[in-house]
């Protein structure tokens, strides 16, 4: 073990395309200046927190700030594992496993973000199958929730073709405005029967559980 102080920053999910590794400050920091250089067209808003927004450099700082907070928030009750995409060495994006008392309820949520140069390959769409792979094969979990505001197609489209079920319609509140955010589920059974693959490795979980109450 490499880290053992911090077992999670030798977590890794491996595809034959993407590698997730655990953020840590040196890939945190080569995210913070990929969403500087654009995630999303300025007059559309995929997120409800309004984060790129802000201008540089204060955008690249709270970036690293929320990785450290992730970090520090990190509990049985509570985790939030951001993982950093990478294809062929190159940091592309970032995807997320967000959980609240998981020892008890088994239910994960999964958000991410490319860099607008990565997108339109398929990756998101990888990415995702990976974070739903470490979910429910490498933590056990029998749901995972998702969700995506109605105007943001990159992300419904991912959703819809992996085959999650609709899950309702929050009304919520992006950037000063009504927005309606399409929340979405599927169910360990799904996962088992349409996407579990054998090409998918999980490596340094192991250590990692007993800091996730697991």
């Amino acid at each position: 073990m490499a880290h053992p102080v911090w077992p999670l920053f030798d977590l890794r999910v491996t595809t034959p395309r993407l590698e997730l590794r655990y953020i840590d400050d040196e890939l945190g920091a080569q995210l913070a200046l990929l969403a500087a250089r654009g995630i999303h067209d300025p007059e559309l808003m995929p997120f409800a927190l309004p984060w790129t927004d802000v201008p540089s450099p204060q955008l690249e700082r709270n970036a690293m700030q929320w990785y450290w907070r992730c970090r520090a928030d990190t509990s049985p009750s509570r985790f939030h594992l951001d993982l950093a995409v990478v294809l062929d060495g190159a940091v592309v994006g970032t995807t997320g496993l967000i959980a609240h008392e998981f020892a008890t309820l088994r239910e994960f949520e999964t958000g991410s973000w490319l860099g607008r140069e990565f997108q339109g390959r398929g990756l998101g769409t990888e990415m995702r199958r990976a974070t739903l792979h470490l979910g429910f094969a490498g933590l056990g979990a029998t749901l995972a929730t998702t969700s995506a505001f109605h105007d943001n197609p990159a992300s419904l489209g991912v959703t819809r073709r992996l085959g999650y079920a609709p899950n309702g319609v929050v009304r919520t509140v992006r950037r000063g405005v009504a927005a309606d955010s399409l929340r979405f589920e599927m169910t360990r059974t799904h996962w088992e029967q349409h996407l579990r693959r054998d090409d998918v490795g999980i490596d340094g979980l192991g250590d990692c559980l007993a800091l996730l109450g697991l």
